[in-house]
Formats: C-alpha cells, structure tokens, sequence
C-alpha cells in the first residue's frame, strides 16, 4: 500500500514538471514579443555611458530598459556579464533583476528531484532498521519434548535456565550465566527447534534472528540493526536472543578494505560492544547457531563474551528411531519399514534428512501407484539425496 502511494507522489510531481514547462514554452516563448523597442547591445552600452539611461531589468535573454525623460520601453541583448550590473550601477542606473518562468520550473523539478530522493531514501532506511525488523515470540509452543535426542545438550542447557531464571541463587555461590552460548554442529540437526524449546520451558520471550537480517545494500545498516536487536532484547527482558547463520556476520575480521570485509568488521565490533555492555543479570541469554565455530572472530568466542559451547550432535540409532516414528506418523509404509530397520539405514544422517528421505519415499510410492513405501522406495529415495 505505502509503495503504491509513493509512486502516485513521484508520477504526480514528474506530470506536474512536465506540464508546467509545456505551458511555459507555449505562453512566453523567447523573443522580443512584448511591444519593446529593439536595439543593439552597443547603442545600449553607449547610453549607458552616457548617462541616459534611469532603470534596467536584467531577464535571462534580454535586457528591458528605460531612458531618462523618455516613457519609451527600450530591449537589448543581455550578454550574461559578470560585470553587466556593476557598471549599470556605477552610472546610477535603477537595476532590477528578473526570474524567468524557466529558472522557476527549473528549481521546482530540481527540489521536486531532492524530495523524492530522500523520501525514497527515508522508506528504504524505515524498512531496513524498521522497529518490526525483530519479532518477538512471546510464547514458541516448542518445550524439550518436542526435542528429540541431544540428551546431554537438554541438560546442560537446563542448568544454564535454572541459572538464568534464578540468577541470585547462584550469584551466591559465584556462579554466573553464560552471556553468550554457542550451539555448534551440522546443517539439519535441531540448533533453531532446540533454542525455540529453551524459551519454551523458560517461558521467556524468543527474538530470533538471522544473518541476513543484517545484510544490507547500505554500508552501516548492518551494525545498527545489531543496536536494534539488543535495544529490543533489553526491551523484552527475560529473554533469548538467538542468532542463526552465525558464521555468516560473525566471521574473522579482515582489514582488507573492501567495502564487504568493511561492513563485517563494522557488524562484528557491534557485537562485541553489545556483549560487552549487558549484564548477566540482565535476564538476556544470546544464542548462536553455526555450522563451523572455526571461521568465527576470535574475539567473539573468548570467554566472557561467547563463552560456552555445545555440539549438537547427529542423531544416534535411539534417536534415529523416534524420528523415524515421528515422521512416519501419518504416512503408510510396509511391514518391512519398521523404525529398527529404518533406523540402521539412516546412520549418519541429520534430523532433516531423515524427514525429507522418509517424505520423498512416499512421493515415489504414490507415483508408481502404491498406498505405502517399501525399503525400495526409501533407498531410492537416499539416492536422491
């Protein structure tokens, strides 16, 4: 709706230029048609010297001038001298100096150009550090049942919320929360469902966010949305900031000087500063999710910042086998699939492989017109993949 009114504004304002230098060019077209008497530029420079001359409009093309004791209305050339209206005046010569239509039509289509350059800039700068630009999930409806697996990651993270949720028991015994946690492992695996479940049985607020969030075609848009997200986050307070896609703004600073390596240190110095400058006490928990804790800036992992790490592992066969009843649910499959077989055939693959695997099975038991996928139908489907 809003880009729909833009673009009335600039078509309007563009017809309105347009139209207003058509009537221009047709009510006062250039010459001398206005009832003057013409002479030469020099028979003008000459009564100038002379003194007879008593008042002078300077226009754009012409001179229009007057002479002393004469009610004739005299036009000339107007050479466009720099030094045109210090010498009339010099001879006592009354001076006036004229606008032209054309100069005004002129200057409204250039601040008709500069106001629709900066409202554009202004929708564009609105939408991307936009105070929306962050959702806040009040409630996820994820808790850790819906979380298969990762047994041992569940209860090291229910440590760090029974810390987060009861701060001054442990500021007793000098226990502190953990600003900033890393969730690290491969593609597929859980880390997003697994933050969602956190806040979930934290019952706290959920901000989450992505690496791309702070991609931006405008250099320092980057890091002021890291400013906004922790602006947020204060805000909302109890809650958890979680990050995906870490690796993508949070790695190693290069001082190469490109315009992109720029912008990433710019992002990366952001966040440091913002983890630096909350508390633990502050009921903020950042989560960060990555593939590779490896291509990360050294600075941002060091303890005090992000200083506490959990792999989340492929799922083994116990897990393996939940997924498979999980996914399997409302699909039909033969006797021989049962989660046991399933289970073994799927070692080393992720969550989301499995899932996808088992869904494309039963897309090729339907095209070749079979109510439930047999062992053919997953491997073939694990050929695919």
């Amino acid at each position: 709706m809003k880009k729909i009114r833009l673009r009335k504004v600039i078509f309007l304002l563009i017809a309105l230029g347009v139209a207003a230098f058509i009537a221009y060019s047709i009510l006062f077209p250039s010459g001398f048609d206005d009832g003057a008497t013409y002479i030469s530029y020099k028979e003008f420079y000459e009564s100038v010297e002379q003194g007879s001359v008593e008042t002078a409009t300077l226009r754009e093309k012409k001179i229009m001038f007057t002479k002393r004791n004469d009610s004739t209305v005299y036009a000339t050339e107007n050479p466009d001298s720099p030094l045109l209206k210090e010498l009339l005046m010099r001879h006592g010569v009354a001076v006036h100096e004229s606008v032209s239509v054309e100069k005004i039509i002129y200057k409204i289509l250039d601040y008709s150009f500069y106001i629709i350059f900066f409202v554009v800039l202004f929708v564009l700068f609105k939408r991307f550090i936009s105070p929306s630009t962050f959702r806040v999930v009040r409630k996820t409806g994820v808790t850790f049942k819906d979380v298969v697996g990762m047994e041992n990651v569940k209860r090291d993270m229910t440590q760090v919320l029974d810390i987060m949720l009861h701060p001054e028991n442990y500021k007793k015994r000098g226990i502190r929360m953990p600003k900033g946690i890393l969730l690290e492992g491969a593609p597929g695996n859980g880390k997003t469902l697994f933050a969602r479940a956190l806040a979930g049985e934290a019952h706290v607020n959920f901000i989450p966010a992505k690496a791309t969030d702070f991609e931006s075609m405008f250099m320092a848009i980057g890091p002021a949305k890291v400013k906004l997200l922790f602006r947020k986050a204060r805000k909302c307070a109890p809650c958890i900031v979680f990050i995906d896609e870490f690796d993508g703004i949070g790695t190693r600073r290069n001082y190469s000087g490109s315009a992109i390596e720029t912008e990433n240190t710019r992002i990366v110095t952001a966040l440091l500063n913002e983890l630096d400058g909350f508390q633990t006490a502050s009921g903020i928990l950042v989560l960060a999710a990555t593939n590779s804790i490896h291509a990360l800036d050294e600075a941002l992992i060091r303890p005090g910042r992000f200083d506490a790490r959990f792999a989340v592992p492929y799922p083994d066969e116990a897990a393996r086998r939940k997924l498979v009843e999980m996914y399997s649910r409302k699909k039909t499959h033969s006797a021989e699939c049962t989660s046991e077989t399933l289970a073994k055939l799927f070692s080393g693959f992720s969550c989301a492989k499995i899932e996808s695997v088992l869904n494309r099975a039963s897309l090729i038991a339907s095209q070749n017109g079979k109510d439930a996928f047999t062992l053919d139908d997953v491997r073939a489907a694990i050929m695919e993949q």
